[in-house]
C-alpha cells in the first residue's frame, strides 16, 4: 500500500469524483483512475461502484473513508503545528448549522480578528449537522441538545422557546395563543423528520398532524407566509417578518437549545480552535 493510492482514494471519496480528486491534486484523471485501481488490486477489494461518469463508494469504500477521514486530518493537524500556529493568514473554516442566529455575534468577531480567514457556511437540520460533523465535511456545527455528546466538544449558546406563527392576513393572523388541541385541527406547516424543532414540538405536544412537510426553516416561512397554515420556530428565529404573526404556546413551551459543537478529535484544529475560543469569549 503507497500514501499515494490512499490519498487518490481519499480525495476520489471526499470530492465525489475521479475529474475532481485530479482537480483539487492538481494531477491527471488517469494518474488518479489507475493509483485508485492498483489500491483495489493489491486488496482485491471493490471501493467504488462504477457507472457512466458516476461513482458511489462501496461498503467497505466507506469503512475505509472513515479511516483516511482520521488519518488525513491528523496530517493537517501536523501541518499547523509545524506552521506559524498563532498567525491564521489563510485556509477556510467550515460551518454547518441549524440557525445563524446565535453565532452572528462570533462570526463577526471572528472576521475582524482574522480577516483571512475564508467562512463557508451551510444551513442544515441538527441529523445533517452531525452527520458532517462525523464525516468531517464539517469543521463546526450549531445544533440543538446532543443525546449522546461523548465524540463532541460542546459549548451551549443559549436557548429559547418555540413559537407558532400563522399569516398576518391569514385565518389565524389574530391569535396570540393557541392549545395544542387546537393547533391539532389546524393546517400545520412541518419541518422534515430529523429537525430538532420538530422533535421538541412533537415531545411536547404529541404527535401532531401535518398538512404540508417542508424541508428547512426558510422554506416553511415562506408558505406560512403564503396563508397556507401555521408553523413552528423559536422566538429567537422568528425575526422581523412583517408578513407574520407570533402566536404562543402553552406554558410552559418547549425550549430549544442551540450549542457549537465539534469532533472532540479535531478540536486543536487551528482554526477550530481560534472560532471555539472566540465563542467562548464572546460568552464572557
Amino acid at each position: 500500500m503507497h500514501y499515494t493510492q490512499l490519498r487518490a482514494f481519499h480525495y476520489v471519496a471526499t470530492r465525489g469524483g475521479f475529474s475532481r480528486a485530479a482537480e483539487a491534486l492538481f494531477l491527471s484523471q488517469p494518474a488518479i483512475s489507475d493509483q485508485v485501481r492498483k489500491l483495489e488490486a493489491a486488496y482485491d477489494i471493490l471501493l467504488f461502484d462504477r457507472h457512466k461518469r458516476r461513482v458511489k463508494l462501496t461498503e467497505k469504500g466507506a469503512e475505509l473513508l472513515e479511516i483516511t477521514n482520521r488519518m488525513f486530518d491528523a496530517e493537517a493537524q501536523a501541518l499547523d503545528y509545524l506552521n506559524e500556529i498563532g498567525a491564521l493568514e489563510a485556509g477556510t473554516l467550515r460551518l454547518l448549522v441549524d440557525s445563524a442566529f446565535h453565532i452572528t455575534p462570533i462570526l463577526r468577531a471572528f472576521q475582524a480578528r482574522y480577516p483571512r480567514i475564508k467562512i463557508s457556511l451551510s444551513v442544515g437540520n441538527s441529523e445533517a449537522v452531525i452527520k458532517a460533523l462525523q464525516d468531517y465535511t464539517a469543521d463546526i456545527g450549531v445544533l440543538g441538545e446532543l443525546a449522546e455528546a461523548s465524540e463532541f466538544e460542546v459549548m451551549p449558546l443559549g436557548e429559547t422557546p418555540l413559537v407558532a406563527f400563522a399569516a398576518k392576513e391569514g385565518a389565524y393572523g389574530r391569535r396570540d395563543k393557541m392549545s395544542y388541541a387546537e393547533l391539532a385541527k389546524a393546517p400545520l406547516v412541518m419541518r422534515e423528520q430529523g429537525s430538532k424543532t420538530r422533535q421538541k414540538l412533537e415531545a411536547a405536544a404529541g404527535q401532531l398532524p401535518a398538512l404540508i412537510v417542508a424541508e428547512g426553516r426558510e422554506a416553511v416561512r415562506e408558505i406560512v407566509a403564503a396563508g397556507n397554515g401555521i408553523g413552528f420556530v423559536s422566538t429567537a428565529e422568528f425575526g422581523q417578518d412583517a408578513r407574520l404573526h407570533k402566536i404562543a404556546l402553552p406554558s410552559p413551551p418547549p425550549m430549544m437549545q442551540e450549542s457549537l459543537v465539534c469532533v472532540k478529535a479535531r478540536r486543536e484544529r487551528r482554526l477550530i480552535k481560534a472560532f471555539m475560543g472566540m465563542a467562548a469569549s464572546e460568552k464572557r
